[in-house]
């Protein structure tokens, strides 16, 4: 039996070329998002780097079908049309801010919160940090940001938004560390869209995962303690010139 029908297939055929025809107007609006993100004063001080793209074709029919076969598992109809598919599939643009250490966290979530409500951007989903271990949900949890339990291994924050425009469609934002992102480039380019078959890479993926994990508690930690250096040095400084001007 044929894993779908040729009505399936037309189907999925339609929306990929739905999307090809019309994700330019994505692309206009994904590269006016990375010049907000560059402008903003508050945002800026905390990026390192800036990546993004758009959802290649072949990828989107290959999530397509994954849908599909979940659908058909689960009994239910299949609701992704070409007609939707702009709000139904929320990563067919994605721009990803990539920071040094967990802490800059906080100040970036405060900048795109402002960022959103200066340009009329709904927020639809998000954030929503995606994390697999004890110490950085409880971190996000203190700065409110919801947490989900991440089974790759990798730390990011997301976000879902949606412009104000009569054309509907969705943009994902992806907050991580310079380290995550590592992990994240060399697991994209391995297990997408298919997950490979050899153990022997998905062992060495988890364990470059904690490795980089433990790069990123490496780097917060270094930034806390110059941190603390800098504070200490500006109360000698301070108790210095008390002294000075004592005289």
């Amino acid at each position: 039996m044929a894993e779908f029908t040729s009505k399936e297939r037309r189907l999925i055929r339609q929306i990929v070329d739905h999307y090809r025809e019309n994700r330019g107007i994505l692309g206009t609006f994904l590269q006016s998002l990375k010049r907000q993100v560059l402008s903003s004063k508050i945002l800026k001080p905390h990026i390192h780097s800036l990546s993004w793209r758009m959802k290649d074709p072949n990828h989107l029919k290959d999530k397509l079908e994954r849908k599909l076969r979940d659908y058909k598992k689960q009994k239910k109809k299949f609701v992704i049309t070409p007609q939707n598919l702009f709000v139904k599939i929320n990563d067919l643009a994605g721009l990803r801010i990539l920071h040094l250490y967990t802490h800059q966290v906080d100040a970036i979530s405060r900048g795109l919160k402002e960022l959103f409500a200066e340009e009329s951007y709904r927020l639809i989903q998000g954030p929503t940090a995606r994390t697999w271990d004890d110490e950085s949900r409880t971190f996000f949890k203190s700065i409110n940001i919801k947490t989900k339990r991440s089974p790759s291994l990798y730390t990011s924050v997301h976000y879902v938004i949606k412009p104000n425009r009569k054309t509907k469609y969705t943009c994902e934002i992806q907050v991580r560390t310079l380290m995550e992102e590592v992990w994240g480039e060399v697991d994209h380019r391995i297990n997408y869209p298919h997950k490979t078959g050899s153990l022997a890479c998905r062992e060495q993926i988890a364990a470059l995962a904690r490795a980089t994990s433990s790069c990123t508690r490496l780097v917060d930690s270094i930034f806390r303690s110059h941190a603390d250096a800098e504070a200490a040095l500006n109360r000698k400084r301070k108790a210095r010139r008390k002294r000075v001007g004592g005289r």
